[in-house]
């Protein structure tokens, strides 16, 4: 069922791709979707007991990032029987106002049962994408209900093995989403103003990768990893410019977001999937190196930096991980640094922020020669699997326990 709640008020939601202001991060991976933050400035090392802790909250289930824009985190959590929606201070983590759903996903794998997606903020709104299935549209001052759309009841879209988790993504006034539905709806556009479908397209099965965007001549794009395959979409009519096979049946998931930069594509997964790189144009794709041995990574984006990416190639689940460093165009590693573990990567000022998933936060110099670090601490008990946010100087991150609790914190880590 889609429900209507507001038609008036989305008449001040910017028919744009969602970009913010610098040094803003109004969705999953930062104002790009690339992991990096431009106009940060951070220091060059940290105490022992790691920089200033300015606040923190506990918080519900799910894996589901933080996002920040004019001052406020937008966080998504289950508490209880109920999916939340909270708008907090920026400075002080205090509630601003707070919106609940009721829960419908059940968990199954793993114990954790709320949210996957990251919220996404559109001028005035914000979407959400619950582990159920239910997607919906709020008002970003208020918190106030606009619209929603039942994935399942509507599409007939599966749960997968965790949820739905691939974040939507907006572009020129649609909103973008991996369903995974029957009867073509694999990807699905929503008019952002109503809740109402565009189109639909391909018969692609969910994933839980996020899409990205890339532009190329005067026309913007998107770029989906779905669950077997990657592909170049039109956002206003889903018409396919490319596709290529990218995954594998079975127990096997990908969850890594599409990265590009000028006419190069990067794809990478764990199971024995890989990574590629392809040289693309609007119309075909042509794989330059194809590995399971550099940076397969099983839900981490890498980050693309003067000719190199860095990385996780591993698994949480599954023997050790490393963080990696590898030539971008031909996939020659460089330098490994064994038993890292999975870990989200920002980078910002010319240094990189990872957060493993063992609660350790770093604070990196990017090299091709070694690895550096600038300094470390222990920042999270728990498992930090969302990905973070950076604006500011601040950092905010959050960890979660198999219980379904956990911790929201906010470090300062820019420069006075």
């Amino acid at each position: 069922m889609i429900c209507l709640r507001n038609a008036l008020f989305f008449l001040t939601i910017p028919l744009i791709a969602a970009v913010s202001q610098a040094g803003e991060w109004p969705q999953i991976l930062g104002p790009t979707r690339n992991g990096v933050a431009e106009g940060e400035k951070l220091d060059d090392t940290w105490p022992a007991d790691g920089p200033p802790l300015v606040w923190k909250k506990s918080v519900g289930a799910g894996y589901a990032g933080p996002v920040l824009s004019e001052g406020q985190v937008i966080l998504f959590h289950r508490v209880g029987n109920l999916e939340v929606v909270e708008s907090l201070d920026l400075q002080t983590g205090d509630k601003k106002w707070s919106t609940s759903f009721d829960a419908t996903y059940q968990g199954s794998i793993v114990r954790d049962n709320g949210p996957r997606c990251t919220p996404l903020i559109v001028g005035d709104a914000v979407v959400l994408l619950g582990a159920g299935g239910n997607l919906y549209c709020v008002d970003f001052a208020t918190g106030k209900r606009l619209w929603d759309v039942d994935l399942v009841e509507n599409y007939g879209a599966q749960e997968g093995y965790f949820g739905f988790g691939s974040t939507p993504i907006a572009i020129d006034g649609a909103l973008l989403v991996n369903v995974g539905g029957r009867n073509g709806a694999g990807i699905v556009a929503f008019d952002l103003q109503s809740g109402r479908e565009k189109w639909r397209a391909t018969n692609f099965a969910a994933s839980y990768a996020a899409p990205s965007s890339v532009k190329i001549g005067d026309k913007t794009w998107a770029i989906f990893v779905t669950r077997l395959d990657a592909c170049l979409i039109d956002p206003q009519t889903g018409a396919i410019g490319f596709q290529f096979p990218f995954g594998m049946r079975g127990p096997t998931v990908n969850g890594a977001t599409p990265i590009t930069w000028g006419d190069h594509l990067f794809v990478t997964s764990s199971y024995g999937v890989g990574a590629k790189l392809v040289k693309f144009t609007d119309r075909n794709a042509q794989v330059l190196w194809a590995s399971d041995s550099s940076l397969s990574s099983q839900y981490n984006t890498p980050i693309y930096l003067d000719g190199a990416l860095y990385g996780i190639n591993g698994r949480e689940d599954v023997g050790a991980a490393s963080l990696t460093c590898v030539d971008a165009m031909t996939g020659k590693v460089h330098w490994t640094q064994q038993d890292f573990g999975t870990a989200h990567l920002i980078l910002a000022d010319g240094k990189l922020i990872a957060i493993a998933n063992d609660g350790v936060v770093y604070l990196l110099k990017p090299d091709t020669k070694q690895f550096r670090q600038l300094a470390r601490f222990d920042g999270f008990r728990d498992v930090p699997r969302a990905v973070p946010a950076l604006s500011g100087g601040l950092l905010v991150a959050r960890d979660t326990a198999d219980a379904g609790r956990g911790q929201l914190k906010c470090f300062r880590v820019g420069k006075k």
